[in-house]
C-alpha cells in the first residue's frame, strides 16, 4: 500500500443491527500493491461512542457483516486522567470481545484521542456483537473510565490481499516476567502499540513471504536508551515478530512459520494456532517472543499497513505520530532523562532536544557495514562545535546499510532555523579500510512541546563518499 492509509481504501457499507447505533462495515476493493482507484472513505455521522467505566457493565455494539471475511475494528480511544508518563495512571485497559470471544486488549495511554485498529479474526456473514469491557484487573488504579469514539468495523473479503495478511497475522500475548512487574505489566511498560507487514517473493514461483513487525513502547532490557537513540533514532523497540511463506492460494506452507525467539534467534513456530494465526508471547525483557503462551493479556493488533520500499522502520512511527509521546513519556516516568539535559554527555537527554534524522548510506564492501559505520554530525549557526549522533562512541554508530534513522542531541531550545550544517562521519568500530557512501537524507525534525513530530526541514539527495583519509563530508547546509 506504500503511503496509502487504510482509511483511504475503497469501502462499502452494510446493514446495521436492530436498535444499534450505526456501525460502519467496510470492505476493501483494492489489492496491496496498487493504489485504490477512486477510493472513498465511508463515514457515518452517527458512528457510536462507547464509554466504559470501572466496576460498571460492559457495553455492546451490534453490527451486521455483509460477507464472510476478516474483520478489523477501528476506533479513537481516550481515557480521562490517564497519561503514560504518570506512575499509577499509565493507562486504561479495555477488553474487546466479538460474539463472546475474547479478541483483544486495548491499552489506552492518553486522555487525548488516538486512532487504533485491531483485528477481530474470521467472521461469517450476518449479525454479530462487539462488546467492550473496562478491564478493572489490568488497568492502573488512576484510570476510572475509557471512551471509544468512531467505532467502525471493516470486513475484508476472503480473496483479498488484506485478508491474506490478516488471517496469518500473529496474536501477541503480554509479558509477565516477575522481575519487571506483575502479570499485567504490559499495561504499564513495554506495551505493544503497533504492527505492520512486509511482503516479498518466495523462492517458489507464485509463493509469497509475509513478515510481521511489532512496535513496543520501549525495551526494559537489551540496548540502553542513549544507544537506541544513536543507532536507531528512537527508544521504542521495533522487532520483526513472525514470518511465513504462503502458496498461490494464500495457504501457509507447512514448516515455514518462524518467529524471533530469545537472544534474537530465528526458530520454527511449534505453538498453537487460532485458525492460521500463531499465538506468541512477549517473554524477555527486550521483547523477544516464545511460542508458548500463559499471559492473561492479549493484543490482536491489525498489521494492515505495509512498510514502503526504501523507508526506515521508523517511518511507521512518523505515519502514526502518537507513538512519539508514548515513547517520551515512558522515558520520563522511568527516570531515564538526565537533568539538566546536556548534549555534551552521553546520557539520555530530553527527547525534544534531539534532531530526528533518516539517512541512506552504503558501506563498500557491503559486508563491512558492521565494522565501519556512519555517524551524523550537526553544527549550529555561529559555532564550530560539532554535535554527533553517537556521542563519539564508535559502537553507537549506524552499522547497517540502506535507510536508517538516528538522532543528534542538541542544546535545549534549538530550532530548525539554528541548524547550519549536517555532516556525515565515517566511524570505524574495527578499521578495515572500507568506504561509506551517503546518498540521502529523507527527513529531519524536532519533537514539539507535546512530543509530536514537527515539520521536516531537510530533504537532500546527492553522494558523499567517506574514506579512511577523508572521513568527514558536508551533506547539507542551511544555504541549500
Amino acid at each position: 500500500m506504500d503511503e496509502t492509509r487504510v482509511s483511504r481504501l475503497g469501502t462499502a457499507s452494510v446493514g446495521l443491527g436492530s436498535g444499534a447505533a450505526a456501525v460502519l462495515l467496510a470492505v476493501s476493493a483494492v489489492g496491496l500493491f496498487t493504489p485504490p482507484a477512486a477510493a472513498t472513505d465511508v463515514r457515518k455521522p452517527d458512528t457510536p461512542t462507547v464509554t466504559v467505566m470501572r466496576g460498571k457493565p460492559a457495553r455492546t455494539v451490534p453490527f451486521v457483516a455483509d460477507r464472510v471475511g476478516e474483520a478489523v475494528v477501528s476506533l479513537n480511544s481516550r481515557a480521562p486522567g490517564v497519561l503514560w508518563g504518570i506512575k499509577g495512571s499509565e493507562s486504561a485497559v479495555v477488553s474487546a470481545y466479538v460474539d463472546g470471544r475474547y479478541a483483544t486488549d486495548i491499552v489506552i495511554p492518553s486522555d487525548q484521542p488516538i486512532t487504533r485498529s485491531f483485528t477481530l479474526g474470521h467472521l461469517k456473514k450476518g449479525p454479530h456483537k462487539l462488546r467492550f469491557r473496562f478491564a478493572d484487573d489490568r488497568s492502573p488504579q488512576g484510570a476510572s473510565s475509557a471512551r471509544l469514539d468512531d467505532v467502525s468495523v471493516r470486513m475484508y473479503g476472503e480473496e483479498s490481499d488484506e485478508a491474506l495478511v490478516l488471517k496469518n497475522a500473529p496474536v501477541l500475548y503480554g509479558r509477565n516476567l516477575p522481575d519487571l512487574g506483575d502479570r499485567f505489566q504490559s499495561s504499564t511498560t513495554d506495551t505493544p502499540v503497533f504492527a505492520y507487514h512486509e511482503i516479498s517473493p518466495a523462492q517458489t514461483a507464485g509463493h509469497k513471504v509475509i513478515q510481521y513487525t511489532v512496535i513496543w513502547s520501549n525495551e526494559d532490557g537489551g540496548t540502553n536508551s542513549p544507544a537506541l537513540m544513536a543507532r536507531w533514532g528512537r527508544t521504542t523497540d521495533i522487532e520483526w515478530a513472525y514470518r511465513v511463506e504462503v502458496d498461490a492460494q494464500g495457504k501457509p506452507v507447512p514448516g515455514t512459520g518462524v518467529y524471533q525467539a530469545p537472544n534474537h534467534q530465528t526458530l520454527k513456530f511449534a505453538g498453537s494456532y487460532e485458525n492460521s494465526r500463531p499465538l506468541l508471547e512477549t517473554c524477555t525483557s527486550n521483547n523477544n517472543l516464545c511460542d508458548k503462551v500463559d499471559d492473561p493479556m492479549r493484543f490482536s493488533l491489525a498489521p494492515i499497513d505495509s512498510l514502503p520500499a526504501g523507508r526506515t522502520r521508523e517511518h511507521m512511527m512518523d505515519m502514526n505520530p502518537w507513538l512519539y509521546p508514548v515513547m517520551g513519556q515512558e522515558m520520563t516516568r522511568e527516570g531515564q532523562i538526565e537533568s539538566p539535559s546536556n548534549p555534551d554527555t552521553p546520557g539520555l537527554g530530553d527527547q525534544r532536544t534531539y534532531l530526528y534524522l533518516a539517512v541512506s548510506h552504503t558501506t563498500s564492501p557491503s559486508n563491512q557495514a558492521g565494522n565501519v559505520g556512519l555517524s551524523i554530525g550537526v553544527r549550529l549557526k555561529g559555532s564550530d562545535k560539532l554535535y554527533t549522533s553517537n556521542h563519539d562512541v564508535a559502537s553507537w554508530s549506524i552499522t547497517r546499510n540502506g535507510a536508517a534513522a538516528t538522532t543528534i542531541e542538541l542544546p535545549v531550545g534549538t530550532k530548525p532555523s539554528d541548524v547550519a550544517e549536517v555532516v556525515g562521519l565515517r566511524t570505524p568500530v574495527q578499521e578495515t579500510g572500507a568506504s561509506v557512501a551517503v546518498t540521502r537524507i529523507t527527513r529531519a525534525f524536532f519533537l514539539q512541546q507535546d512530543y509530536l513530530p514537527g515539520t521536516s526541514f531537510i530533504d537532500w539527495t546527492g553522494e558523499r563518499t567517506l574514506t579512511q583519509s577523508a572521513p568527514e563530508a558536508t551533506l547539507w547546509t542551511a544555504d541549500n
